[in-house]
C-alpha cells in the first residue's frame, strides 16, 4: 500500500476516539478559540491584522513550536481553506452595500482583470530575474500573491473610515479578484503543459461569466423566497441566508464556473434585499466569518515548518518588494487610466493591496498537485504575507490620514431590523440610534415619516414609553416603528436620512 501524501505511514487500524480523548480535544479547541478571540482585542489596539496573531497561534502549536505538533497534510488544509474562504466571501458579500459598490464596479472590474494580469506579469518577472525561479514557479507565485484580502484591509482601516468611493472599489476588487486568480493558479499548477495564453484567458472569462450568472440568479431567488415565506423562528433566517450563499458556490463549481464569484454575488444580492431580521443575520454571518478565519489561519500556521522558512526569507522579501513597490502601483495606474480618479486615491489603493488568507491557501494548490519546487513556493508566499502585512498593516491608517482621505466624521448608520407582520400586511422596524447619529435631538414629529408609518414605542435606559410628537429622541434610544407594506422602504429611507442629516434632511440635500 502506498504511503499517504503527507508522508506518514499508517500503523494498524484507525481507532475511534475515546470519550476522554474527545473531551480533551474539545478543551484544546475551546482554549484556542478563546485565545484567538482575545487576539482580536490585541490586534485592534495595535493596528495589526488579526491574521498574524492567528498564524502565530498555529506556528506556536505546530512543529518547532511549544507543543511540536507535526502536521503536513496540504490536501486537508486546502479543503478546509476552501470551505473557510466560501464563508468569508459570503460574509463579505452580505456586508457590501450596493449603493457604495455600484459606482465602483467598472473600476473594480478593471483592477480584477487587467490589474491582475499586470501584477502577475511584473511579479513573475521579478521572481524569475531577481530570485532565479523558473518561469512556471515564478508565474505561480505572481498569481498567488496578486489577490487582495478584504478582511485584512478593513480590519486595519476600521479606525480610519474611508470615503465610500474608495471603500467601494477596494471591497469589490477583493471580492472579484479571488475568482480569476484561483482559476489561473489551478491552470499553472497542472502537471500537463499550460494552455495557450488566449485559451487560458477565454477559459477564465467563461468561468467568471457562468459564476456571475449563477450567483445573481441564486441570490435573487433566495431573497424572493425569504421575503415571501415566513419562517417559524427568527433564528432560521441566518441559517437560510448562509445556506443559500453556499448553494450558489456549489452550483457554480458544479457548472464549471467560478464558485467563489458566485457565492460573493449571491451574498451581495441577499445583503441588499432588506430581508427580515437582518441584524441577527448579519451578526450570525460575522461570527461564522470569524470562526472560519481563526480555524483557517491556525491550520495554515500548523502546516508551515519555521526552520525551513529561513532559507527563503530574503527571496520572499525581494519578491514582496517588487509586488508592493512596482507590481501593485503599476496595476492600479494602468487599470484606472480610463477613470478620473485623483492620484491620492490611486496612491492609497496601491498601498492598500494587503494580502491575507487567500494567497496562503492558494499556495497549497501546487503542493497538492506535486509541482516541482512547491514547498519553496509555499514558504516564500508565507513569509511574504507575514512580512508585508507587518509593514503595510499598521501604516495604512497613517497613509490614509497623510493623504487626507480619512472620513472619520461620518455619522454612524442606524441599525434597523425588520420583522414581517404577514397577516397585517405590515412591518415592525426596530431602530437603534447610535452614538454619532444626527437623530439625537430630533422630535418624533420632525421625523416626517410617510403616511402609514408611525413611531409606536421608545425604549430609553431600559424603560419603555409611548412617545408624543414632541418627544425628543436621544442617542442610545431604541424605537419601534410600525409601517404598512407599501411605505416600508420609504419609512426606512427617511429614518436613515434623518440619522445622517438631522431634522432638516431632504431640505439640505440629504436623501430620504
Amino acid at each position: 500500500m502506498p504511503e499517504e501524501r503527507s508522508g506518514h505511514k499508517r500503523e494498524g487500524k484507525d481507532r475511534p476516539l475515546t470519550v476522554h480523548q474527545l473531551n480533551a480535544l474539545l478543551l484544546i479547541c475551546s482554549l484556542v478559540l478563546l485565545i484567538a478571540v482575545a487576539a482580536v482585542r490585541v490586534s485592534s489596539r495595535s493596528g495589526l491584522p488579526s491574521l498574524l496573531l492567528y498564524l502565530g497561534i498555529g506556528v506556536a502549536i505546530g512543529q518547532d513550536g511549544i507543543f511540536n505538533v507535526k502536521f503536513d497534510n496540504a490536501g486537508l488544509t486546502q479543503v478546509i481553506g476552501y470551505a473557510a474562504l466560501v464563508v468569508i466571501l459570503a460574509e463579505g458579500g452580505l456586508g457590501t452595500k450596493w449603493k457604495e459598490i455600484k459606482p465602483a464596479l467598472p473600476a473594480a472590474a478593471m483592477l480584477s482583470t487587467v490589474g491582475i494580469a499586470v501584477s502577475v506579469g511584473v511579479t513573475a518577472a521579478g521572481a524569475h530575474y531577481l530570485v532565479g525561479l523558473e518561469w512556471r514557479q515564478a508565474l505561480i507565485i505572481g498569481a498567488v500573491v496578486s489577490s487582495t484580502d478584504a478582511a485584512a484591509v478593513f480590519s486595519v482601516l476600521r479606525r480610519v473610515p474611508l470615503p465610500s468611493r474608495i471603500t467601494g472599489v477596494l471591497e469589490a476588487e477583493s471580492g472579484f479578484n479571488d475568482a480569476p486568480v484561483v482559476i489561473l493558479v489551478i491552470a499553472l499548477s497542472t502537471t500537463d503543459p499550460v494552455e495557450e495564453w488566449y485559451v487560458l484567458i477565454g477559459t477564465i472569462l467563461l468561468e467568471l461569466a457562468i459564476g456571475a450568472a449563477i450567483g445573481l440568479a441564486v441570490g435573487w431567488l433566495g431573497a424572493y423566497g425569504l421575503r415571501h415565506v415566513a419562517l417559524p423562528a427568527s433564528g432560521l433566517y441566518p441559517i437560510a441566508v448562509m445556506a443559500i450563499a453556499v448553494t450558489a458556490y456549489a452550483i457554480g463549481a458544479l457548472a464549471h464556473g467560478s464558485g467563489f464569484l458566485a457565492v460573493y454575488l449571491a451574498a451581495m444580492v441577499l445583503g441588499n434585499s432588506k430581508l427580515p431580521h437582518w441584524p441577527a443575520t448579519r451578526g450570525f454571518a460575522d461570527g461564522l466569518g470569524w470562526i472560519a478565519q481563526i480555524g483557517m489561519f491556525v491550520l495554515l500556521g500548523l502546516l508551515v515548518t519555521p526552520h525551513e522558512l529561513v532559507r527563503d526569507f530574503w527571496h520572499a522579501v525581494v519578491i514582496g518588494l517588487v509586488l508592493t513597490m512596482a507590481a501593485r502601483p503599476l496595476s492600479v495606474v494602468l487599470s484606472l487610466l480610463p477613470f478620473r480618479i485623483p492620484w491620492r486615491e490611486k496612491a492609497l489603493m496601491s498601498w492598500a493591496g494587503l494580502r491575507g488568507a487567500v494567497p496562503i491557501i492558494l499556495a497549497t494548490i501546487p503542493l497538492v498537485s506535486g509541482i516541482e519546487g512547491s514547498e519553496r513556493i509555499f514558504n516564500i508566499v508565507f513569509v511574504l504575507v507575514v512580512v508585508y502585512t507587518l509593514v503595510q498593516g499598521p501604516t495604512l491608517p497613517w497613509v490614509a490620514k497623510a493623504l487626507n482621505l480619512g472620513n472619520g466624521a461620518e455619522a454612524a448608520d442606524l441599525g434597523i431590523e425588520s420583522a414581517p407582520l404577514e397577516r397585517l400586511r405590515g412591518h415592525l422596524l426596530s431602530v437603534a440610534i447610535p452614538e454619532k447619529s444626527r437623530m439625537h435631538g430630533v422630535e418624533v414629529g420632525e421625523l416626517r415619516l410617510p403616511a402609514g408609518a408611525a413611531v409606536t414605542l421608545v425604549v430609553r435606559e431600559s424603560k419603555s414609553f409611548v412617545p408624543s410628537p414632541t418627544t425628543v429622541l436621544r442617542r442610545g434610544d431604541e424605537l419601534l416603528v410600525v409601517a404598512t407594506d407599501p411605505v416600508r422602504d420609504a419609512a426606512e429611507a427617511r429614518l436613515r436620512a434623518v440619522g445622517q442629516g438631522g431634522k432638516l434632511a431632504g431640505w439640505l440635500g440629504t436623501g430620504g
